[in-house]
């Protein structure tokens, strides 16, 4: 392990862990003038040559699985979950467990303490995480989707495998489950390839006025192929699935003058989220949709006018080829959509 200070303490992992919990790394520690260069501005993330893949053996004494759930009659539920891995693109369902390496020492995931001010929260402190960010010139980094094009192709900044980057910056992603349910069982699996967040973000604070947590929430999740499948671990090959190639997901939830909040349910012990309607002071400046003739009116004016035109507001999804059971359905979109009210409560369907 290595930590590397500039703007930012940049820590870098070298780690391999390996089916069922083994793990190497190397460490090295920090000189004095190592340390002398912390500024407490934040802490930078970068992973190089990392893989990940934990599951489910018995027979090995190797346990990976959810237990303390019951179905409507009482009944218990066991989900094992028999495969999750991270490594390197070509993983073919997680049976090639390549590196990958994750961020990059000029473009790592990121922790961070920053001010509000600077985001539109005045006198907050702001927790952020974030995903390495795209490119600043549109059209100069890599395509975020298809990771056979090279550079100046689009506006992601991580880097795909190749020749001169053979571990690249775009990791293979899968989660298998196996549901038990009495003497049922059922499978459901995700499997992504060549993942990318860049972009992704999510800023946390305290609403002293709500008393809840307030979130803005950003995450971009782009892949050549994203499957759903509802295949044994042994058989990924069947036709029981949803295959989604070119998929690309914008997803915006909440802004810092009208945030996600994220709370329990003081009845029902549930978690919630919502995003409160706009019941901004402009409203009374606007006659409507036109300015009432005032500084405020003007101001208000250019608030709504933001609100409604800012792309970073807005949601979309992507699918270039959407397959259902090997059946093509064509493309898929979604898009533009603004999200301007939303409340999400969970209940315990036993209560």
């Amino acid at each position: 392990m290595h930590l590397i200070t500039r703007q930012i303490l940049i820590i870098t992992m070298f780690s391999s862990l390996l089916p069922f919990g083994y793990v190497a790394a190397e460490m090295k520690s920090l000189s004095d003038n190592d340390l002398s260069e912390v500024d407490g501005a934040g802490i930078g993330l970068v992973m190089d040559s990392f893989v990940f893949s934990h599951g489910n053996d018995v027979a090995n004494d190797k346990i990976f699985k959810i237990t303390g759930l019951t179905d409507t009659n009482g009944d218990p539920v066991v989900i094992n979950v028999n495969q999750l891995y991270i490594a390197g693109s070509g993983s073919n369902y997680g049976t090639t467990l390549d590196p990958v390496n994750l961020g990059r020492l000029t473009n790592p995931y990121e922790i961070d303490l920053i001010d509000g001010d600077t985001v539109g929260l005045a006198g907050e402190s702001v927790l952020q995480l974030s995903a390495p960010e795209k490119v600043a010139v549109a059209g100069s980094g890599y395509s975020c989707v298809d990771p056979t094009l090279g550079s100046n192709s689009g506006d992601c900044s991580s880097r795909p495998s190749s020749v001169g980057w053979v571990n690249g910056e775009r990791p293979d992603l899968g989660l298998e489950l196996e549901i038990n349910v009495g003497a049922n069982t059922k499978n459901l699996n995700f499997n992504a390839k060549s993942a990318v967040f860049d972009g992704s973000y999510v800023r946390l604070w305290g609403d002293d006025s709500s008393q809840k947590m307030a979130a803005e929430f950003r995450m971009n999740f782009y892949t050549p192929e994203l499957e759903i499948s509802t295949c044994a671990q042994s058989n990924q090959g069947c036709g029981s699935g949803i295959k989604m190639q070119g998929f690309q997901l914008e997803l915006a939830l909440g802004t810092t003058f009208q945030p996600l909040y994220m709370g329990v349910d003081n009845v029902t012990g549930g978690l919630t989220f919502e995003i409160a309607k706009i019941t901004h002071e402009y409203l009374d400046n606007l006659n409507a949709g036109v300015s009432d003739g005032t500084l405020n009116g003007d101001e208000a004016h250019a608030f709504f006018t933001d609100y409604y035109s800012n792309d970073s507001y807005r949601s979309n999804v992507v699918i270039d080829t959407l397959e259902v059971s090997g059946t093509s359905l064509g493309s898929a979109k979604i898009e533009g959509m603004l999200i301007q009210y939303l409340d999400v409560k969970f209940r315990d369907l036993a209560l």
